[in-house]
């Protein structure tokens, strides 16, 4: 082979490994995460993930997040959980191509700040969520509960995913006509024990979760007494999509721009050796 000819086969297949690895890099590599963003994350953490996971990411009713994650790319596997949901678990898609309420860049702020927990976490913690302040309920006749104290427990507990007037968000509409004979014994199981294989956790004691019998008489005294809007059925939240692989953008995409890199070799050679 021409020493011509050799410089120019390596010269396309430098080429060739200089693009792809610029295109692996672009996509794959980790946000840089400022000060700003990770006050934005700690927020916006505060006002829909912690009632799940704990103002300390040591879980309620859903994971533990304070912890190292194992994984390659954790920023990745983070961040396509709170896009996409997961499929017949409790967490939902929460970004707004999946029909939920976050933005990228709002996805991107929690992501940068649950990752902080890697490394000891942040100075502060988060506040409780708290209610907003609503007009005195009366109680529903034979309904066990107080409607008051249940707008507290909601507006700490469910306005995240059901929305403030319980008409939905990343949860179901709640401020219907509910259609059952005993509508305060179906809401109050569908507390407790949740509904399996959707993203609606039991919030029972006896389930594991954060809330006493009596509370959750409270907060079916308030659905209950929630001004109704009809028998208008709740909206289907979109099917979440499984999370997009990570494989172009993480070691796939090095292990593929190598062997990209070797065929173009390769055939180069291959090529050269037969004109001779």
């Amino acid at each position: 082979m021409r020493a011509s000819n050799r410089t120019l086969i390596v010269g396309l297949a430098l080429l060739v490994f200089i693009l792809a690895a610029a295109w692996v890099t672009g996509t794959a590599t980790a946000q840089t995460s400022g000060p700003e963003q990770i006050e934005l994350g700690e927020r916006l953490f505060s006002e829909n993930c912690a009632v799940c996971h704990g103002n300390d990411g040591q879980g309620r009713v859903g994971a533990t997040l304070a912890k190292d994650w194992p994984s390659i790319r954790p920023d990745l596997l983070v961040k396509a959980t709170i896009e996409n949901g997961i499929p017949g678990s409790p967490m939902p898609a929460w970004s707004q191509a999946r029909g939920g309420p976050l933005a990228q860049e709002e996805i991107d702020a929690i992501v940068a700040y649950i990752l902080t927990w890697q490394t000891g976490g942040p100075a502060s913690i988060p506040p409780t969520p708290t209610a907003f302040p609503r007009p005195a309920l009366t109680a529903v006749p034979d309904v066990e509960g107080d409607p008051n104290n249940g707008a507290v427990l909601y507006d700490k507990n469910c306005a995240v995913c059901h929305g403030p007037e319980g008409k939905g968000r990343v949860g179901a509409n709640l401020s219907n006509d509910w259609s059952a004979i005993r509508p305060d014994l179906s809401l109050k199981s569908t507390i407790s024990n949740g509904i399996p294989g959707s993203v609606m956790p039991g919030w029972s004691q006896a389930k594991g979760g954060p809330l006493a019998e009596n509370e959750i008489n409270d907060l079916v005294a308030f659905l209950l007494a929630l001004p109704e809007t009809g028998s208008q059925a709740a909206p289907e939240n979109p099917t979440p999509t499984p999370a997009p692989s990570g494989f172009f953008t993480g070691w796939g995409g090095v292990v593929l721009t190598l062997v990209l890199f070797v065929i173009v070799v390769a055939v180069a050679i291959i090529v050269q050796t037969r004109r001779k």
